[in-house]
């Protein structure tokens, strides 16, 4: 991977195809090799044509560990993600991300909206903005001594994931504390830009998409059938959605 300096904190990224880019965020506990490549969309959005931008997150992935869930609010990771369209000399871009990487998108096209085509969030729906999404247990299953010691069903799966990864558990645990920030009814409002909000049917996590999408002035929601939380990101129907939106807007 490829990797700069932000402030500090040193960012994994990684940078493939030709021409018009897009940036990929990923999910709370993964990284952009589980989120993007291994479900296909990598090479998918290169044979579009496109130049694919994919970084892991802080505390994530090949990037740098942090233990203070300060160091995790939304509004800093999203300015690492601006800050890595400055390291690319990269002007704006559609941008796309995954559960809590869709939470970052939204905070990246509210403080940095000229950085912003377009926005695509997966995995979440109204609860960026209402309820709760990823519950604050799952920073316990982080820290518990093993697997069998998690009784909470989102943090066993969230546990078990970052123990296959072999992720450091102790960031995620910082990272689960510091990001579940929400946004009020106002600031979603402020998003102007084309968004695509998709969630699976039965994701429990995200929330209702077309509710949030509601809450936007110019918003679509996609309904991806029969699919919950980490399945839907891989899922045809998503695939195919976000391609049509992305020509739809000319980004």
């Amino acid at each position: 991977m490829l990797s700069f300096d932000n402030k500090g904190i040193e960012i994994a990224y990684i940078d493939q195809g030709v021409g018009e880019p897009i940036l990929l965020i990923h999910g709370f506990g993964s990284n952009h090799q589980v989120n993007w490549v291994g479900t296909g969309w990598v090479d998918l959005l290169v044979k579009q044509g496109r130049r694919v931008i994919a970084l892991d997150n802080r505390g994530h992935g090949e990037s740098a560990k942090l233990y203070d869930p300060a160091q995790y609010h939304p509004s800093l990771m999203a300015g690492d993600a601006a800050a890595l369209l400055d390291h690319l000399r990269i002007g704006s871009a559609p941008v796309m991300g995954y559960s809590m990487g869709a939470r970052i998108t939204a905070f990246l096209a509210l403080e940095h909206p000229h950085r912003v085509d377009a926005l695509v969030l997966g995995g979440l729906g109204i609860r960026l903005v209402h309820g709760e999404a990823l519950p604050p247990t799952i920073g316990e299953a982080m820290e518990a001594a093993t697997l069998a010691d998690v009784s909470d069903a989102i943090g066993r799966m969230f546990r078990a994931f970052a123990d296959q990864t072999g992720a450091d558990r102790r960031a995620l645990a910082a990272c689960i504390r510091g990001s579940r920030i929400q946004l009020n009814t106002a600031e979603v409002a402020r998003i102007v830009q084309p968004v695509l909000i998709a969630v699976g049917t039965r994701d429990t996590i995200g929330g209702s998409a077309s509710e949030l999408a509601r809450l936007m002035p110019n918003a679509d929601a996609l309904d991806i059938p029969g699919r919950d939380h980490n399945p839907a990101v891989g899922d045809k129907v998503f695939k195919q959605g976000v391609l049509a939106f992305l020509t739809e807007q000319n980004v």
